[in-house]
């Protein structure tokens, strides 16, 4: 299974945005693009339903050694037999969520500041999300951060972290220079009209970057 380490695009299966028929197909389609971990996110969905979700899903993302994130839930996680599971600022502490996953599962976590993400470090995390950079649909209640900030989180914090929100294609080169070594695709991937052409093209950019 690959290392969070390892991975530099993640890519987030929101049921906001797909009919569960479909779920599998498209994590097929953004594995084949070239993202390193993908989360399923069902926030509306009731627990054995994202638990179904999470079988259809796993056994695409076991044969890539791609690791499986759930989103919000550590039990789900535990029950699913994910690999990982992320946290929000107002879902249950790391340490809770560390005490029901043990070991064998990698926590994330949002962050929304400097001093969230020097938290969510010493709190335990495995690596955080640091945004929402820009306006985005996935995330309304919250104000963008701008990129001001990229490049001094990668120097208070040493986890990996994976920038996100309102990021897509057109403006992934400004990110990339603001400093993100890691990026969070949600909608982009999502809405597009080839996932995994377009995912593919996202990863050579983030992949190829060098500032």
């Amino acid at each position: 299974m690959k290392s969070i380490a390892d991975c530099h695009l993640y890519g987030i299966l929101d049921m906001g945005y797909l009919a569960p028929a479909d779920v599998a197909d498209v994590a097929f389609q953004m594995i084949e693009g070239g993202v390193d971990l993908i989360q399923l996110r069902a926030k509306k969905y009731k627990d054995d339903d994202i638990v179904w979700l999470a079988e259809q899903v796993s056994p695409i993302t076991s044969e890539a050694e791609i690791p499986l994130v759930i989103n919000d839930f550590p039990e789900i996680a535990v029950e699913a037999g994910a690999d990982g599971v992320h946290l929000g600022q107002d879902d249950a502490p790391l340490k809770e969520a560390r005490d029901l996953v043990g070991t064998s599962e990698f926590i994330g976590k949002s962050t929304h500041s400097l001093e969230q993400a020097v938290a969510a470090e010493k709190e335990g995390a495995d690596y955080i999300g640091f945004g929402p950079l820009l306006a985005t649909p996935t995330k309304p209640e919250y104000a963008p951060i701008g990129l001001d900030e990229i490049a001094r989180v990668h120097e208070l914090v040493k986890i990996p972290i994976f920038c996100i929100g309102g990021i897509q294609l057109e403006n992934l080169a400004s990110v990339l220079e603001a400093g993100a070594r890691r990026v969070v695709i949600v909608s982009g991937i999502l809405k597009a009209k080839d996932i995994t052409s377009y995912t593919r093209e996202v990863k050579a950019m983030v992949t190829g970057f060098r500032k």
